[in-house]
């Protein structure tokens, strides 16, 4: 039988909630299935981290995932933080950085039983991780940021062939599993040598893949086509922050961003972070919707089966999407839904439909 180390970090807001309620979700399956062993290894973050340790990802956190299998990342609420915590990294990006977890992948499709905006649509949007505009991950050392006069702020985009190279591979070798199509977004007609090498690079990648169908598009161009036909698209790849604002939008379009899962990956290790905030307000009040972060565990072990080559661990994800998908199918889901079952109400749900072998 397996074993799998799987880091846990809870993080700040609704953090705990969720994550406890994903890792409820996964170790009752893994039991019901007797084929899999997942060894949960709770590690400090965010507040937890500045109060136990002084930092927001100590340097136990980071020695102790360099062991793991993968880890499932709760939301941070960095804006809270202490002023001489804000001037760094938050959480999300420091472990992005320090693993170089280059690919952020983000699907976004409809469920039975949730209104969607677009009607049907199934994509997946792949997201370079490490470096275009975000100034916490594209520099060696500091921030590519700067306060040039008190009334002047000049932000550095930095787009290299490597990054542009394994993004666009990451997508080409997904759409050859699924519809064999890629859209490529970028702005090169604006920022023509930054997005340019992005384009021209992926371009050149896409001649690796001559069954794929490739286009591309501005990504002013993108959003309006994302509202309009979702469902023409399949594989999207494109940059940091453009990838940011349209996983966003495709997840809200689909239904809720609160469903929205994702993993980032370096190809040797996952992490699993839904793609919503930490939502400080309704923080403790047992009302969070966990699905995004159920299903991004999910695809934590999918990308694990796929590494390993593990068919019961395929399994036990299968079995723990079909009874999150049937639970919400059956009415049963969160105040943001429509609902009215409670965080933990609705996580009870899911086990007992799990025990009860989906009956």
């Amino acid at each position: 039988m397996a074993t799998y180390k799987i880091g846990v970090l809870n993080g700040d807001g609704i953090g705990p909630e969720i994550v406890k309620a994903s890792v409820e979700v996964i170790a009752a399956v893994a039991e019901y299935a007797g084929t899999t062993t997942i060894d949960f290894v709770p590690l400090p973050m965010g507040w937890e981290g500045i109060e136990t340790h002084g930092e927001p990802i100590p340097d136990l956190t980071k020695e102790t995932l360099r062991g793991c299998h993968g880890w499932i990342m709760g939301p941070h609420d960095s804006s809270s933080y202490p002023p001489e915590h804000k001037e760094k990294r938050n959480p999300s990006g420091e472990l992005r950085h320090h693993f170089d977890l280059y690919a952020n992948i983000r699907p976004s499709k409809t469920i039975s039983g949730i209104k969607s905006v677009v009607g049907e649509a199934d994509l997946v949007i792949f997201r370079e991780n490490t470096e275009g505009f975000y100034p916490d991950r594209n520099m060696h050392a500091g921030l590519g940021e700067y306060m040039i006069t008190p009334d002047i702020a000049v932000v550095n985009g930095v787009f290299t062939r490597k990054a542009s190279e394994r993004i666009a591979h990451a997508a080409f070798r997904m759409a050859m599993q699924r519809k064999r199509k890629v859209t490529i977004v970028h702005k090169a007609n604006v920022i023509r040598l930054g997005y340019g090498l992005f384009l021209d690079t992926c371009r050149e990648v896409a001649k690796q893949y001559p069954e794929v169908k490739v286009e591309d598009y501005h990504i002013d161009a993108m959003a309006a086509h994302l509202v309009r036909r979702a469902k023409e698209f399949d594989v999207i790849v494109t940059t940091n922050m453009f990838g940011d604002i349209l996983s966003d939008l495709a997840g809200e379009l689909v239904g809720s961003l609160g469903l929205a899962p994702s993993i980032n990956t370096n190809d040797q290790q996952a992490m699993a972070q839904a793609a919503h905030g930490s939502a400080p307000d309704i923080a403790g009040k047992n009302i969070a919707n966990p699905v995004g972060e159920m299903l991004s565990t999910v695809m934590l072990l999918d990308w694990l089966s796929a590494r390993h080559q593990d068919q019961n661990l395929y399994r036990v994800a299968r079995l723990a999407e079909q009874a999150i998908m049937e639970t919400m199918e059956a009415g049963i889901c969160t105040r943001d839904l429509g609902g009215t079952a409670s965080t933990t109400e609705f996580t009870a749900a899911i086990i007992e439909r799990i025990a009860s072998g989906g009956k």
